[in-house]
C-alpha cells in the first residue's frame, strides 16, 4: 500500500499514453499529469534526505500539504470563537467590525464563561455619568517646551520594512485623521510616515536607525535633523520589545532595499545588525543622562524609553537612578512578553520576559512608592484589541494604551502567521510590491480611524456604566476577577499596590521589592553580589 500511489502512475501514465497514441486529442494531457506524478514519485524514491518520501513515495507530498494548511483549518472549522492563539475569532471580528463602522452588537448573550477561573468584569454604577466626549487625552510632558496631549489609545511600533509602504501610508493617514500618534518603530521615520502629517513617536532603538553615523554609533547631528521635524512629537528610546527581549536582530542584506537604506542610513549590500544592547550608555544613569541629551536635542520634546521587564534589580536600578540624580522621563512604555513581532526565535516568544500586567505594575508601583509616578506617564503594550482591554490596562496603572496588531486587523490582517516569510496575503506585513500594492490607502486609513474612534466610545460607555468620567479615573478596585468557581477577588484586593512614597519610608511587604530593591543600583546594571554567588553555585 505505501507504493500504491506510485505503482498507479505507472499504470496510468502507460495507458493513458497507450490510448493517446491509438486517438490523440485530449489524452495527451492526462500523459502530461501522470507523467508528472510518475516522474515525482521516481524522485521521491531515489533521493535520500527524506526517509519518508522514499517509504511513501507521492503519498507523503499529501502529507505535507495537509501540515501546510493545518494552522489555517484549525483556525476556521476547529477552534472555538473564544481561543486567543494568539488572537481569538471573537476578538478580530469585534476589530473587522469596528474598522468598518458596522453592527458591533451581539445577541443572546456572552460565549464566555462567566463562572471560569480568569474571567474579568468591570462593576457597573447606579448613578451612571454621561462623558462629553470618547477623545480621551492624557498630558505628557507638560513642563517641557513642546509637551503633547496624546490620546489614551495609539499604534504601537510598528517598522517599515516589517510592515509594507502603503500600510505604513494607512496608519499614518489615518492617526492624522483621528488624532492619534503612529509610533515610528526602531526602523526610523520612512517617507510613507510623512506623506500624511500624522503625528510620530519616533522610536530609537540600539541600531539607532535615522541618527547613527558610518560605524553605528549615535550620531547627534542626524538625531537633531529629524528630530526638530514638527511631525515627531515625542521621542522614544527602545530598551527592549516583548516578543524578544534581550536579543538583536540582522536584516539580510538581500532584504535591504534603496528606501530601507536610506530610512535606515545604513549601506546596501551589507547586513544591517541591531545589537543586543545600546553603546551610548551602559548604567542606569547613562540612560537617564541620554533621555535628558535627547529632550534638550530635540526642541524640549518629550522623551522617554520604552522596556520590557525582565531581571527586576535592572529596573530597579533605573528607577533608583532617577530618584539620586533627579534626572527624569516624561513616560515609559511597558511591553508585555505577549507582544508580536515580525519574526522571533520561538524560545523567546513564547518563554522570555514578564506579561504586561505584572511589567505594569511593577513600574507603576515602583514610581508610586518613590513618589515620582505624578510626573511620569505610563504607555502599556500587549494584545489590546478592546475597550475594556483599555479598561483593565489602565486600571492596573497606565496613563495610556498601545496596540499593533489590533490595528493590523483594522489594515485587513487576517492572522495567517505569514508575517516573516514576506508572503503576507494581505500586504500588509511584506515588501513584495505585487501584494502590498492591492493594499488600498484610503479605504484601510478609513477602518484604521474607525477602530480608533469605534473603541474609544465603547470605553466611553464602559466608563459612563461604571460611574465615571475619564479612565484615568480607573483604579485596580473597578476590575474584577474570578479566581475559582466560587471565589472573586478585585484587582485591589489580588495584587498589592504601594502606598505614594512607601519606598522612601521602609521596605515594603512584597517578595520582588524585598529582594532585590535594596541590592540594586543606580551605577550599574550587574547582577546584586547574592545573585552572582547563586549563579556560581547549585547549593542555594
Amino acid at each position: 500500500m505505501r507504493y500504491a500511489a506510485y505503482v498507479a502512475s505507472l499504470l496510468l501514465l502507460a495507458g493513458s499514453a497507450a490510448i493517446a497514441a491509438w486517438r490523440s486529442g485530449a489524452w495527451w494531457f492526462a500523459v502530461a499529469a501522470f507523467g508528472v506524478l510518475a516522474i515525482v514519485g521516481t524522485l521521491d524514491l531515489l533521493q535520500k534526505r527524506s526517509t519518508l518520501r522514499r517509504n511513501y513515495p507521492l503519498l507523503a507530498h499529501f502529507r505535507y500539504g495537509l501540515e501546510s494548511i493545518g494552522p489555517e483549518m484549525r483556525q476556521y472549522f476547529i477552534e472555538s470563537d473564544t481561543a486567543e492563539t494568539p488572537f481569538s475569532r471573537q476578538q478580530r471580528a469585534l476589530i473587522y467590525q469596528r474598522s468598518k463602522s458596522v453592527n458591533d452588537t451581539r445577541p443572546f448573550g456572552t460565549l464566555q464563561d462567566v463562572y471560569a477561573p480568569d474571567y474579568e468584569w468591570i462593576n457597573h454604577s447606579l448613578l451612571p455619568t454621561h462623558p462629553a466626549s470618547h477623545d480621551f487625552r492624557v498630558a505628557v510632558g507638560e513642563n517641557r517646551a513642546q509637551p503633547y496631549l496624546a490620546s489614551v489609545f495609539n499604534i504601537s511600533a510598528m517598522s517599515f520594512g516589517s510592515l509594507s509602504a502603503n500600510a505604513i501610508r494607512a496608519l499614518n493617514r489615518g492617526a492624522k485623521a483621528g488624532g492619534f500618534y503612529h509610533d515610528s518603530g526602531e526602523g526610523s521615520i520612512s517617507p510613507y510616515h510623512r506623506e500624511h502629517g500624522g503625528d510620530l513617536v519616533w522610536e530609537i532603538g540600539s541600531g539607532y536607525f535615522g541618527c547613527r553615523d558610518g560605524q553605528g554609533r549615535f550620531d547627534l547631528d542626524r538625531f537633531i535633523a529629524c528630530a526638530r521635524d514638527p511631525q515627531v512629537r515625542m521621542i522614544e528610546i527602545k530598551l527592549s520589545q516583548g516578543a524578544k527581549p534581550g536579543h538583536g536582530g540582522v536584516l539580510p542584506a538581500a532584504k535591504i532595499s534603496a528606501e530601507i537604506a536610506a530610512t535606515r542610513g545604513v549601506p546596501m549590500g551589507v547586513d544591517c545588525v541591531s545589537p543586543s544592547q545600546h553603546s551610548a550608555f551602559s548604567t542606569p544613569v547613562g540612560l537617564l543622562e541620554f533621555v535628558t541629551r535627547l529632550r534638550e536635542a530635540s526642541g524640549g520634546k518629550p522623551t522617554g524609553f520604552k522596556l520590557a521587564i525582565g531581571h527586576p534589580w535592572e529596573w530597579f536600578g533605573i528607577a533608583k537612578a532617577m530618584h539620586e540624580t533627579g534626572l527624569h522621563p516624561d513616560f515609559i512604555v511597558v511591553d508585555g512578553a505577549e507582544g508580536g513581532t515580525g519574526a522571533a526565535p520561538a524560545e523567546f516568544i513564547d518563554h522570555v520576559g514578564v506579561p504586561m500586567h505584572e511589567a505594569l505594575m511593577l513600574v507603576h508601583n515602583t514610581l508610586v512608592g518613590l513618589d515620582l509616578r505624578s510626573g511620569i506617564r505610563i504607555g502599556a503594550a500587549g494584545r489590546i484589541t478592546s475597550a475594556f482591554d483599555i479598561a483593565r490596562t489602565m486600571a492596573m496603572g497606565a496613563d495610556w494604551c498601545n496596540a499593533a496588531r489590533g490595528f493590523m486587523f483594522a489594515l485587513g490582517c487576517i492572522q495567517s502567521l505569514n508575517c516573516h516569510t514576506d508572503r503576507c496575503p494581505t500586504g500588509v506585513a511584506t515588501q513584495d510590491p505585487s501584494r502590498w500594492q492591492h493594499l488600498d490607502v484610503p479605504d484601510k486609513a478609513t477602518r484604521v480611524l474607525n477602530f480608533h474612534q469605534n473603541t474609544l466610545k465603547a470605553l466611553r460607555d464602559l466608563l459612563a456604566a461604571a460611574g465615571l468620567e475619564h479612565p484615568g479615573q480607573l483604579g485596580p478596585e473597578h476590575i474584577l476577577r474570578r479566581v475559582s468557581p466560587i471565589e472573586v477577588r478585585s484587582l485591589a484586593a489580588l495584587y498589592r499596590f504601594l502606598e505614594p512614597g512607601e519606598l522612601l519610608l521602609r521596605e515594603p511587604d512584597h517578595a520582588v521589592f524585598r529582594t532585590f530593591w535594596a541590592q540594586a543600583r543606580s551605577d550599574s546594571f550587574a547582577a546584586p553580589e547574592r545573585v552572582r554567588r547563586m549563579r556560581d553555585s547549585k547549593s542555594w
